[in-house]
């Protein structure tokens, strides 16, 4: 594993945990399973967790695990401040204080105002004190760092940036979004205050990996160098020095042993002009197809009306990014299958999601137009035909 220092020198992992994306059994996280993976990682040098409050299960689960294996003293936590729920100034020691419990320690490492988008949330939160709040957790030793995660333009990140001694922050960055969102412009303007930088969605939420076209998979397949889809995707983040830890959402064994072998064998500025032009095409090649930029984060979620809104955009993509036939089948099976799926067109269109939708889709638009592509008038008839009877 290898290390980029902090903005007091502490030695972050590269290779960060993100804690999101936890396995899952029934209706909670698969304890065993995750346990095993998150060990494994942290045995192999991975010292960075980020969860946040706002993730199903997830910080308890982490101090679950840190507890379990005495291991707290090996790591650093970051999560989040859930600021959009924040309506007074009792409410930050509310959540903090219960974020503590969860994750059974005194402290957090690395805490951060969750999903920042604009300088009006950060201005309600310094109308809350939340300044002088912060100041007197890192005087009391329950907060070392403080930073924020950010979904937004690049200007706005920088007033962000400007307006507080911020310790560091975290961006969405990857090749796809490089001039997108904070972007490159974000990060060089925090490298430029030595503000460490963390970065979330390296792969798209799938989209540099699993679901990206076939014509994308082909090139990569194809590719002297044989790196997979994965590992052009964190090679080309670590190839910038100004990335100080990449999060990744692993959940499989494989997983975490792939993304440490390359986190062990990277370097900075490793990456030839003939790279660079590689990862145009690949690029090229993924913008053709997809049709809705989602990330599948879950932000949008819960739907009033029960719509699965990654899903839907997950399988409207793959009618695109594979072929039709495909696309609609998972959606159907989805759809027809499960007791408790709603249909699109239950859709109220209220807004709730876009509310909370970090990449700030029109997802009342992209839902019309998912349920035009994924059920046909046939479909609909054959869905609504077995949910009559209830065919599962």
């Amino acid at each position: 594993m290898q290390y980029r220092s902090d903005k007091y020198g502490k030695n972050l992992s590269i290779l960060g945990y993100g804690c999101m994306r936890f396995s899952r059994k029934g209706i909670g996280i698969d304890l065993e399973k995750t346990e095993k993976e998150v060990m494994y990682a942290i045995n192999h040098g991975v010292n960075y967790l980020d969860t946040a409050y706002i993730y199903p299960g997830s910080e308890a689960a982490l101090g679950q695990i840190l507890e379990k294996n005495n291991c707290r003293d090996k790591v650093y936590i970051a999560t989040k401040l859930p600021q959009y729920l924040i309506k007074s100034k009792k409410a930050l020691d509310k959540y903090f204080n219960e974020q503590l419990e969860r994750l059974k320690t005194d402290h957090i490492d690395y805490y951060l105002m969750h999903m920042l988008t604009d300088i009006a949330a950060w201005e309600k939160l310094k109308q809350l004190e939340i300044e002088e709040w912060i100041a007197e957790k890192k005087a009391q030793g329950k907060i070392t760092n403080i930073g924020f995660s950010y979904h937004g333009n690049s200007d706005m990140f920088i007033e962000i940036l400007k307006d507080y001694s911020w310790d560091f922050c975290q961006i969405q960055y990857n090749y796809l979004d490089e001039h997108s969102q904070a972007g490159r412009k974000g990060l060089m303007a925090a490298a430029e205050r030595k503000i460490p930088v963390i970065i979330m969605e390296p792969l798209r939420g799938g989209k540099l990996v699993g679901l990206m076209p076939d014509s994308g998979k082909k090139l990569i397949k194809e590719h002297e160098k044989k790196w997979s889809a994965a590992e052009w995707a964190f090679r080309w983040l670590w190839n910038q020095p100004q990335v100080t830890c990449v999060l990744s959402g692993m959940n499989s064994t494989e997983m975490v042993e792939e993304n440490i072998r390359i986190a062990s064998e990277c370097q900075v500025d490793e990456f030839t002009q003939d790279d660079f032009n590689f990862i145009e095409k690949v690029k090229n090649e993924i913008n053709k197809k997809t049709k809705v930029g989602c990330t599948a984060c879950g932000y949008c979620m819960p739907c009033p009306k029960g719509i699965d809104i990654p899903t839907t955009f997950k399988c409207y993509n793959q009618m695109y990014t594979e072929n039709k036939k495909s696309g609609r089948n998972e959606y159907f099976q989805i759809t027809a299958l499960k007791k408790d799926m709603a249909d699109l067109g239950d859709c109220i269109e209220c807004g709730k999601c876009e509310m909370h939708c970090p990449q700030g889709l029109p997802i009342r638009k992209h839902i019309k137009d998912a349920r035009k592509a994924l059920t046909p008038w046939y479909r609909r008839f054959l869905i609504k035909l077995i949910r009559l009877f209830k065919f599962w």
